[in-house]
Protein backbone atom coordinates (compact mmCIF):
# COMPACT_ATOMS: atom_id res chain seq x y z
CA UNK A 1 0.00 0.00 0.00
CA UNK A 2 1.58 3.35 -1.03
CA UNK A 3 2.39 5.84 1.73
CA UNK A 4 0.40 9.05 1.93
CA UNK A 5 2.11 12.39 2.51
CA UNK A 6 0.65 14.42 5.39
CA UNK A 7 1.61 18.01 6.21
CA UNK A 8 1.13 19.10 9.85
CA UNK A 9 0.96 22.86 10.45
CA UNK A 10 1.17 23.97 14.10
CA UNK A 11 3.32 26.51 15.94
CA UNK A 12 3.27 24.39 19.13
CA UNK A 13 6.00 21.73 19.08
CA UNK A 14 4.26 19.50 21.61
CA UNK A 15 1.09 18.95 19.58
CA UNK A 16 2.90 18.85 16.26
CA UNK A 17 5.25 16.08 17.43
CA UNK A 18 2.36 14.16 19.00
CA UNK A 19 0.53 14.07 15.68
CA UNK A 20 3.73 13.11 13.85
CA UNK A 21 4.17 10.05 16.12
CA UNK A 22 0.52 8.97 15.73
CA UNK A 23 0.53 9.23 11.93
CA UNK A 24 4.01 7.75 11.36
CA UNK A 25 2.89 4.62 13.21
CA UNK A 26 -0.03 4.52 10.78
CA UNK A 27 2.44 4.38 7.87
CA UNK A 28 2.18 7.95 6.56
CA UNK A 29 5.05 10.14 5.44
CA UNK A 30 5.07 13.30 7.54
CA UNK A 31 6.24 16.85 6.87
CA UNK A 32 5.68 19.81 9.16
CA UNK A 33 5.48 23.60 9.12
CA UNK A 34 5.40 26.09 11.98
CA UNK A 35 3.33 28.80 10.27
CA UNK A 36 0.88 29.43 7.45
CA UNK A 37 3.36 31.02 5.02
CA UNK A 38 5.69 27.99 5.14
CA UNK A 39 2.70 25.67 4.73
CA UNK A 40 1.48 27.45 1.60
CA UNK A 41 4.94 27.40 0.05
CA UNK A 42 5.24 23.68 0.80
CA UNK A 43 1.81 22.86 -0.72
CA UNK A 44 2.64 24.89 -3.84
CA UNK A 45 5.86 22.95 -4.48
CA UNK A 46 5.33 19.45 -3.02
CA UNK A 47 2.87 16.61 -3.48
CA UNK A 48 0.67 16.39 -0.38
CA UNK A 49 -2.33 14.14 0.35
CA UNK A 50 -3.61 15.81 3.54
CA UNK A 51 -3.03 18.94 5.62
CA UNK A 52 -3.67 19.13 9.38
CA UNK A 53 -3.63 22.78 10.38
CA UNK A 54 -4.02 24.49 13.75
CA UNK A 55 -6.52 27.34 13.72
CA UNK A 56 -4.77 29.58 16.27
CA UNK A 57 -1.30 30.55 15.00
CA UNK A 58 0.63 33.82 14.95
CA UNK A 59 0.44 35.71 11.68
CA UNK A 60 -1.86 33.91 9.25
CA UNK A 61 -4.51 31.92 11.13
CA UNK A 62 -5.60 28.40 10.17
CA UNK A 63 -8.84 29.46 8.47
CA UNK A 64 -6.96 31.71 6.06
CA UNK A 65 -4.45 28.93 5.43
CA UNK A 66 -7.26 26.51 4.50
CA UNK A 67 -8.83 29.03 2.12
CA UNK A 68 -5.50 29.75 0.41
CA UNK A 69 -4.67 26.03 0.13
CA UNK A 70 -7.93 25.41 -1.71
CA UNK A 71 -7.07 28.18 -4.15
CA UNK A 72 -3.82 26.34 -4.93
CA UNK A 73 -5.09 22.74 -4.67
CA UNK A 74 -8.93 22.57 -4.75
CA UNK A 75 -9.02 18.82 -4.05
CA UNK A 76 -6.52 18.76 -1.16
CA UNK A 77 -8.37 17.87 2.08
CA UNK A 78 -7.64 19.87 5.22
CA UNK A 79 -8.39 18.96 8.85
CA UNK A 80 -8.26 21.88 11.28
CA UNK A 81 -7.04 21.56 14.87
CA UNK A 82 -8.99 23.50 17.47
CA UNK A 83 -8.84 24.12 21.18
CA UNK A 84 -11.20 22.09 23.37
CA UNK A 85 -14.73 23.41 23.27
CA UNK A 86 -14.26 25.97 20.49
CA UNK A 87 -17.29 24.70 18.55
CA UNK A 88 -18.00 28.03 16.85
CA UNK A 89 -14.50 28.13 15.33
CA UNK A 90 -14.91 24.49 14.24
CA UNK A 91 -18.08 25.30 12.33
CA UNK A 92 -16.39 28.33 10.82
CA UNK A 93 -13.58 26.07 9.65
CA UNK A 94 -16.03 23.69 7.95
CA UNK A 95 -17.58 26.68 6.21
CA UNK A 96 -14.12 27.65 4.96
CA UNK A 97 -13.78 24.25 3.26
CA UNK A 98 -12.14 22.07 5.90
CA UNK A 99 -12.95 18.35 5.75
CA UNK A 100 -13.40 18.10 9.55
CA UNK A 101 -11.77 19.20 12.80
CA UNK A 102 -9.75 17.72 15.65
CA UNK A 103 -9.91 18.95 19.24
CA UNK A 104 -6.86 19.28 21.46
CA UNK A 105 -5.55 17.52 23.48
CA UNK A 106 -4.99 14.24 21.56
CA UNK A 107 -5.96 11.82 24.32
CA UNK A 108 -5.07 8.14 24.18
CA UNK A 109 -8.66 6.95 23.97
CA UNK A 110 -9.22 9.13 20.90
CA UNK A 111 -6.29 7.85 18.82
CA UNK A 112 -8.43 5.42 16.80
CA UNK A 113 -10.84 8.25 15.98
CA UNK A 114 -7.93 10.40 14.76
CA UNK A 115 -6.57 7.60 12.55
CA UNK A 116 -9.97 6.88 11.00
CA UNK A 117 -10.58 10.57 10.36
CA UNK A 118 -7.21 10.95 8.65
CA UNK A 119 -7.87 7.92 6.41
CA UNK A 120 -11.34 9.18 5.49
CA UNK A 121 -10.03 12.66 4.63
CA UNK A 122 -7.27 11.25 2.41
CA UNK A 123 -9.73 8.94 0.63
CA UNK A 124 -12.16 11.84 0.13
CA UNK A 125 -9.43 13.97 -1.44
CA UNK A 126 -8.30 11.17 -3.73
CA UNK A 127 -11.88 10.57 -4.91
CA UNK A 128 -12.36 14.29 -5.65
CA UNK A 129 -9.10 14.38 -7.56
CA UNK A 130 -9.99 11.22 -9.51
CA UNK A 131 -13.45 12.56 -10.37
CA UNK A 132 -11.92 15.80 -11.62
CA UNK A 133 -9.39 13.86 -13.70
CA UNK A 134 -12.07 11.60 -15.19
CA UNK A 135 -14.29 14.56 -16.05
CA UNK A 136 -11.37 16.32 -17.75
CA UNK A 137 -10.51 13.10 -19.59
CA UNK A 138 -14.10 12.66 -20.76
CA UNK A 139 -14.26 16.24 -22.00
CA UNK A 140 -10.99 15.71 -23.85
CA UNK A 141 -12.02 12.34 -25.20
CA UNK A 142 -15.45 13.45 -26.36
CA UNK A 143 -14.83 17.15 -26.94
CA UNK A 144 -14.87 19.09 -30.17
CA UNK A 145 -11.20 18.33 -30.82
CA UNK A 146 -12.09 14.66 -31.35
CA UNK A 147 -14.14 15.62 -34.42
CA UNK A 148 -11.30 16.01 -36.92
CA UNK A 149 -11.50 18.28 -39.96
CA UNK A 150 -11.38 21.86 -41.17
CA UNK A 151 -13.85 21.83 -44.07
CA UNK A 152 -16.57 24.45 -44.23
CA UNK A 153 -19.31 21.81 -43.92
CA UNK A 154 -17.77 20.42 -40.73
CA UNK A 155 -17.12 23.90 -39.33
CA UNK A 156 -20.78 24.83 -39.70
CA UNK A 157 -21.82 21.66 -37.90
CA UNK A 158 -19.34 22.25 -35.02
CA UNK A 159 -20.55 25.82 -34.65
CA UNK A 160 -24.12 24.57 -34.26
CA UNK A 161 -23.06 21.91 -31.72
CA UNK A 162 -21.26 24.56 -29.68
CA UNK A 163 -24.38 26.75 -29.61
CA UNK A 164 -26.79 24.04 -28.47
CA UNK A 165 -24.57 21.77 -26.32
CA UNK A 166 -25.21 23.55 -23.03
CA UNK A 167 -28.96 23.90 -23.51
CA UNK A 168 -31.84 21.59 -22.67
CA UNK A 169 -33.10 21.44 -26.26
CA UNK A 170 -33.88 18.07 -27.85
CA UNK A 171 -31.56 17.40 -30.79
CA UNK A 172 -32.12 15.23 -33.88
CA UNK A 173 -28.89 14.16 -35.60
CA UNK A 174 -29.22 13.00 -39.20
CA UNK A 175 -26.67 11.75 -41.69
CA UNK A 176 -25.50 8.70 -43.58
CA UNK A 177 -24.16 5.63 -41.81
CA UNK A 178 -20.58 6.02 -40.66
CA UNK A 179 -20.51 9.81 -40.58
CA UNK A 180 -20.03 10.02 -36.80
CA UNK A 181 -23.49 10.72 -35.39
CA UNK A 182 -22.64 9.09 -32.05
CA UNK A 183 -19.54 11.29 -31.82
CA UNK A 184 -21.79 14.34 -32.18
CA UNK A 185 -24.08 13.03 -29.41
CA UNK A 186 -21.07 12.56 -27.12
CA UNK A 187 -19.82 16.08 -27.85
CA UNK A 188 -23.29 17.46 -27.04
CA UNK A 189 -23.44 15.65 -23.69
CA UNK A 190 -19.88 16.12 -22.44
CA UNK A 191 -19.94 19.83 -23.22
CA UNK A 192 -23.24 20.41 -21.44
CA UNK A 193 -24.20 21.10 -17.83
CA UNK A 194 -25.30 17.43 -17.64
CA UNK A 195 -21.77 16.12 -18.26
CA UNK A 196 -21.42 14.95 -14.65
CA UNK A 197 -24.41 12.63 -15.12
CA UNK A 198 -24.68 9.54 -17.36
CA UNK A 199 -24.87 9.47 -21.13
CA UNK A 200 -26.96 6.37 -21.83
CA UNK A 201 -27.12 5.01 -25.39
CA UNK A 202 -29.86 2.84 -26.88
CA UNK A 203 -29.61 1.46 -30.41
CA UNK A 204 -33.27 1.22 -31.34
CA UNK A 205 -32.48 -0.82 -34.45
CA UNK A 206 -30.40 -3.46 -32.65
CA UNK A 207 -32.94 -4.47 -29.99
CA UNK A 208 -36.04 -6.53 -30.91
CA UNK A 209 -39.32 -4.63 -30.56
CA UNK A 210 -40.62 -6.93 -27.82
CA UNK A 211 -37.52 -6.18 -25.68
CA UNK A 212 -37.01 -2.51 -26.50
CA UNK A 213 -39.90 -1.28 -24.32
CA UNK A 214 -38.41 -3.04 -21.31
CA UNK A 215 -34.95 -1.68 -22.16
CA UNK A 216 -36.28 1.86 -22.29
CA UNK A 217 -38.71 1.89 -19.37
CA UNK A 218 -37.70 -1.12 -17.27
CA UNK A 219 -40.09 -3.70 -15.85
CA UNK A 220 -41.27 -5.06 -12.55
CA UNK A 221 -40.91 -8.64 -11.39
CA UNK A 222 -43.47 -10.91 -13.05
CA UNK A 223 -44.40 -8.38 -15.75
CA UNK A 224 -43.92 -11.04 -18.44
CA UNK A 225 -42.53 -14.55 -18.85
CA UNK A 226 -38.90 -14.48 -17.85
CA UNK A 227 -39.13 -11.28 -15.77
CA UNK A 228 -37.73 -12.94 -12.65
CA UNK A 229 -36.74 -9.65 -11.03
CA UNK A 230 -37.42 -5.94 -11.29
CA UNK A 231 -35.15 -4.20 -13.77
CA UNK A 232 -34.31 -0.54 -14.20
CA UNK A 233 -34.72 0.90 -17.71
CA UNK A 234 -32.45 3.22 -19.70
CA UNK A 235 -34.62 6.27 -18.93
CA UNK A 236 -34.10 5.74 -15.20
CA UNK A 237 -30.36 5.21 -15.65
CA UNK A 238 -30.10 8.43 -17.64
CA UNK A 239 -31.97 10.50 -15.02
CA UNK A 240 -30.24 13.85 -14.73
CA UNK A 241 -28.17 13.13 -17.85
CA UNK A 242 -28.69 12.45 -21.55
CA UNK A 243 -30.43 9.58 -23.34
CA UNK A 244 -29.10 8.99 -26.86
CA UNK A 245 -31.66 7.18 -29.01
CA UNK A 246 -29.64 5.94 -31.98
CA UNK A 247 -31.43 4.73 -35.13
CA UNK A 248 -34.70 6.25 -33.94
CA UNK A 249 -36.17 5.67 -37.42
CA UNK A 250 -36.24 1.92 -36.71
CA UNK A 251 -38.52 2.26 -33.68
CA UNK A 252 -41.96 0.65 -34.08
CA UNK A 253 -45.07 2.92 -34.22
CA UNK A 254 -46.33 1.38 -30.97
CA UNK A 255 -43.22 2.46 -29.05
CA UNK A 256 -43.21 5.81 -30.79
CA UNK A 257 -46.49 6.61 -29.03
CA UNK A 258 -45.00 5.78 -25.62
CA UNK A 259 -41.84 7.75 -26.35
CA UNK A 260 -43.93 10.75 -27.36
CA UNK A 261 -45.68 10.65 -23.99
CA UNK A 262 -42.36 10.67 -22.13
CA UNK A 263 -41.20 13.67 -24.15
CA UNK A 264 -44.45 15.52 -23.42
CA UNK A 265 -44.94 14.63 -19.76
CA UNK A 266 -41.44 13.66 -18.57
CA UNK A 267 -42.90 10.55 -16.95
CA UNK A 268 -43.41 6.85 -17.74
CA UNK A 269 -44.55 3.55 -16.25
CA UNK A 270 -42.27 0.50 -16.19
CA UNK A 271 -43.66 -2.52 -18.00
CA UNK A 272 -46.21 -4.24 -15.76
CA UNK A 273 -46.44 -1.32 -13.33
CA UNK A 274 -49.15 1.28 -12.83
CA UNK A 275 -46.85 3.56 -10.85
CA UNK A 276 -45.76 6.66 -12.77
CA UNK A 277 -42.14 7.73 -12.48
CA UNK A 278 -40.85 11.22 -13.16
CA UNK A 279 -37.62 11.57 -15.10
CA UNK A 280 -35.28 14.45 -15.94
CA UNK A 281 -33.58 13.46 -19.19
CA UNK A 282 -32.34 15.34 -22.22
CA UNK A 283 -33.11 13.48 -25.44
CA UNK A 284 -30.67 13.30 -28.33
CA UNK A 285 -31.83 11.13 -31.25
CA UNK A 286 -30.13 10.06 -34.46
CA UNK A 287 -31.02 8.31 -37.69
CA UNK A 288 -29.63 7.66 -41.15
CA UNK A 289 -33.15 7.32 -42.54
CA UNK A 290 -35.27 9.91 -44.31
CA UNK A 291 -37.86 10.60 -41.60
CA UNK A 292 -40.11 12.84 -43.78
CA UNK A 293 -40.41 9.93 -46.23
CA UNK A 294 -41.20 7.53 -43.36
CA UNK A 295 -43.89 9.95 -42.19
CA UNK A 296 -45.50 9.88 -45.65
CA UNK A 297 -45.39 6.09 -45.60
CA UNK A 298 -47.07 6.09 -42.15
CA UNK A 299 -44.03 4.44 -40.56
CA UNK A 300 -43.03 7.35 -38.34
CA UNK A 301 -45.28 9.67 -36.33
CA UNK A 302 -45.28 13.26 -37.50
CA UNK A 303 -45.92 14.61 -33.98
CA UNK A 304 -42.93 12.66 -32.63
CA UNK A 305 -40.76 13.99 -35.47
CA UNK A 306 -41.56 17.58 -34.49
CA UNK A 307 -40.85 16.79 -30.84
CA UNK A 308 -37.45 15.37 -31.74
CA UNK A 309 -36.55 17.85 -34.45
CA UNK A 310 -36.27 20.90 -32.16
CA UNK A 311 -32.63 21.40 -33.15
CA UNK A 312 -31.69 19.45 -36.29
CA UNK A 313 -28.00 18.69 -36.86
CA UNK A 314 -27.04 17.09 -40.16
CA UNK A 315 -23.64 15.39 -40.21
CA UNK A 316 -22.07 15.93 -43.64
CA UNK A 317 -20.87 12.87 -45.61
CA UNK A 318 -17.13 12.52 -45.99
CA UNK A 319 -17.25 13.08 -49.76
CA UNK A 320 -18.55 16.62 -49.18
CA UNK A 321 -15.81 17.47 -46.65
CA UNK A 322 -13.11 18.68 -49.03
CA UNK A 323 -9.64 18.36 -47.52
CA UNK A 324 -10.71 16.43 -44.42
CA UNK A 325 -9.67 12.98 -45.68
CA UNK A 326 -5.94 13.76 -45.38
CA UNK A 327 -6.39 15.09 -41.83
CA UNK A 328 -8.41 12.04 -40.82
CA UNK A 329 -5.83 9.67 -42.33
CA UNK A 330 -3.06 11.28 -40.27
CA UNK A 331 -5.26 11.24 -37.16
CA UNK A 332 -6.13 7.56 -37.48
CA UNK A 333 -2.52 6.64 -38.26
CA UNK A 334 -1.24 8.46 -35.18
CA UNK A 335 -3.82 6.71 -33.00
CA UNK A 336 -3.01 3.30 -34.51
CA UNK A 337 0.72 3.83 -34.01
CA UNK A 338 0.14 4.82 -30.39
CA UNK A 339 -2.01 1.74 -29.77
CA UNK A 340 0.55 -0.63 -31.34
CA UNK A 341 3.75 1.13 -30.23
CA UNK A 342 4.92 1.94 -33.78
CA UNK A 343 6.21 5.01 -35.58
CA UNK A 344 5.12 5.68 -39.13
CA UNK A 345 7.06 8.09 -41.32
CA UNK A 346 4.63 9.21 -44.00
CA UNK A 347 1.92 8.52 -46.54
CA UNK A 348 3.09 9.01 -50.12
CA UNK A 349 1.48 11.75 -52.21
CA UNK A 350 0.17 9.20 -54.68
CA UNK A 351 -1.46 7.11 -51.95
CA UNK A 352 -2.97 10.17 -50.27
CA UNK A 353 -4.35 11.43 -53.59
CA UNK A 354 -6.15 8.13 -54.14
CA UNK A 355 -7.50 8.11 -50.59
CA UNK A 356 -8.69 11.70 -50.91
CA UNK A 357 -10.31 11.06 -54.32
CA UNK A 358 -12.34 8.05 -53.21
CA UNK A 359 -16.04 8.82 -52.42
CA UNK A 360 -16.08 6.71 -49.21
CA UNK A 361 -19.66 5.40 -49.25
CA UNK A 362 -19.07 4.11 -45.72
CA UNK A 363 -17.86 7.56 -44.67
CA UNK A 364 -15.52 8.08 -41.69
CA UNK A 365 -16.09 4.55 -40.36
CA UNK A 366 -14.95 3.04 -43.67
CA UNK A 367 -11.90 5.33 -43.79
CA UNK A 368 -10.94 4.48 -40.21
CA UNK A 369 -11.12 0.74 -40.90
CA UNK A 370 -9.09 1.18 -44.09
CA UNK A 371 -6.34 3.13 -42.30
CA UNK A 372 -6.19 0.55 -39.51
CA UNK A 373 -5.75 -2.21 -42.09
CA UNK A 374 -3.07 -0.26 -43.98
CA UNK A 375 -1.20 0.49 -40.75
CA UNK A 376 -1.05 -3.20 -39.85
CA UNK A 377 -0.15 -4.56 -43.30
CA UNK A 378 2.44 -1.96 -44.30
CA UNK A 379 4.69 -2.55 -41.29
CA UNK A 380 7.02 0.21 -40.04
CA UNK A 381 7.52 1.99 -43.36
CA UNK A 382 5.44 4.67 -45.03
CA UNK A 383 2.21 3.80 -46.84
CA UNK A 384 2.68 3.69 -50.62
CA UNK A 385 0.27 3.43 -53.53
CA UNK A 386 1.02 -0.28 -53.81
CA UNK A 387 -0.22 -0.81 -50.23
CA UNK A 388 -3.73 0.29 -51.14
CA UNK A 389 -6.39 -2.25 -52.14
CA UNK A 390 -6.68 -2.81 -55.90
CA UNK A 391 -10.01 -0.98 -56.01
CA UNK A 392 -8.23 2.16 -54.80
CA UNK A 393 -4.78 1.72 -56.34
CA UNK A 394 -6.18 1.36 -59.86
CA UNK A 395 -8.69 4.16 -59.46
CA UNK A 396 -8.02 7.21 -61.63
CA UNK A 397 -8.82 10.70 -60.49
CA UNK A 398 -11.69 10.86 -62.97
CA UNK A 399 -13.37 7.68 -61.78
CA UNK A 400 -15.20 9.48 -59.02
CA UNK A 401 -17.29 11.32 -61.59
CA UNK A 402 -17.55 8.51 -64.13
CA UNK A 403 -21.21 7.92 -63.40
CA UNK A 404 -22.18 11.58 -63.42
CA UNK A 405 -24.18 12.89 -66.36
CA UNK A 406 -22.53 15.95 -67.97
CA UNK A 407 -24.40 19.19 -67.36
CA UNK A 408 -26.54 20.35 -70.25
CA UNK A 409 -27.14 23.90 -71.23
CA UNK A 410 -30.23 25.34 -69.65
CA UNK A 411 -33.23 24.98 -71.95
CA UNK A 412 -33.82 28.23 -73.84
CA UNK A 413 -37.41 29.41 -73.96
CA UNK A 414 -38.65 31.85 -76.55
CA UNK A 415 -42.00 33.36 -75.92
CA UNK A 416 -44.29 32.14 -78.74
CA UNK A 417 -46.59 34.51 -80.51
CA UNK A 418 -49.65 32.90 -78.95
CA UNK A 419 -48.10 33.09 -75.46
CA UNK A 420 -47.58 30.27 -72.94
CA UNK A 421 -48.27 29.18 -69.40
CA UNK A 422 -45.47 30.72 -67.32
CA UNK A 423 -46.32 28.44 -64.42
CA UNK A 424 -45.95 25.32 -66.61
CA UNK A 425 -42.73 26.57 -68.21
CA UNK A 426 -41.13 27.33 -64.85
CA UNK A 427 -42.23 23.90 -63.60
CA UNK A 428 -40.60 22.17 -66.56
CA UNK A 429 -37.37 24.13 -66.02
CA UNK A 430 -37.36 23.29 -62.32
CA UNK A 431 -37.98 19.61 -63.04
CA UNK A 432 -35.14 19.57 -65.59
CA UNK A 433 -32.63 21.19 -63.23
CA UNK A 434 -33.55 18.98 -60.29
CA UNK A 435 -33.30 15.91 -62.52
CA UNK A 436 -29.83 16.95 -63.69
CA UNK A 437 -28.64 17.58 -60.12
CA UNK A 438 -29.91 14.19 -58.97
CA UNK A 439 -28.34 12.40 -61.94
CA UNK A 440 -25.02 14.15 -61.44
CA UNK A 441 -24.86 13.13 -57.76
CA UNK A 442 -26.19 9.61 -58.20
CA UNK A 443 -29.43 10.63 -56.47
CA UNK A 444 -27.63 11.82 -53.36
CA UNK A 445 -30.13 14.37 -52.05
CA UNK A 446 -27.63 16.16 -49.80
CA UNK A 447 -25.25 16.86 -52.68
CA UNK A 448 -28.05 17.67 -55.11
CA UNK A 449 -29.47 20.20 -52.63
CA UNK A 450 -26.04 21.83 -52.41
CA UNK A 451 -25.77 22.09 -56.20
CA UNK A 452 -29.17 23.79 -56.33
CA UNK A 453 -28.62 25.93 -53.20
CA UNK A 454 -31.71 24.44 -51.57
CA UNK A 455 -32.47 22.99 -48.16
CA UNK A 456 -32.60 19.21 -48.29
CA UNK A 457 -36.20 19.12 -47.07
CA UNK A 458 -37.21 21.64 -49.74
CA UNK A 459 -35.58 19.50 -52.42
CA UNK A 460 -37.40 16.38 -51.18
CA UNK A 461 -40.73 18.22 -51.37
CA UNK A 462 -40.00 19.34 -54.95
CA UNK A 463 -38.97 15.80 -55.98
CA UNK A 464 -42.32 14.51 -54.76
CA UNK A 465 -44.20 17.39 -56.34
CA UNK A 466 -42.52 16.84 -59.73
CA UNK A 467 -42.92 13.05 -59.37
CA UNK A 468 -39.24 12.35 -60.02
CA UNK A 469 -38.10 8.79 -59.37
CA UNK A 470 -34.59 7.29 -59.35
CA UNK A 471 -33.57 5.03 -62.23
CA UNK A 472 -33.73 1.28 -61.71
Amino acid sequence: MPKNHVLIVDDEDLYRRALERILRRQGHTISSACNGADALEFVANQSVDLVLCDIKMPGMNGLDVVKRIHEIRPDLPCIVITGFGSSERSLEALGAGAFWYLEKPFEQERLDVIRRLVDQAIEHGQLKSENRRLKSELQSRYGFDRIVGKSEALGQMLSLIEKVADTESTVLITGESGTGKELVAQALHYNSRRSGKPLVTVNCGAIPEELLESELFGHIKGAFTGAHQTREGRFSRADGGTLFLDEIGDMSPNLQVKLLRVLQERSFEPVGSSKTRQVDVRIVAATHQDLPRLIEEKLFREDLFYRLNVVPIEVPPLRSRNGDVALLVQHFLARSDEDHGRHRTSVSHEAMDRLAGYPWPGNVRELENMVERLAILSGEGGIELADLPASLAERSSSTATAHAIPAHELPAYELPAEGLSLYRAVGELEKSLIGQALSRTGWNKNQAAQLLDLNRTTLIEKIKKRELTPPD
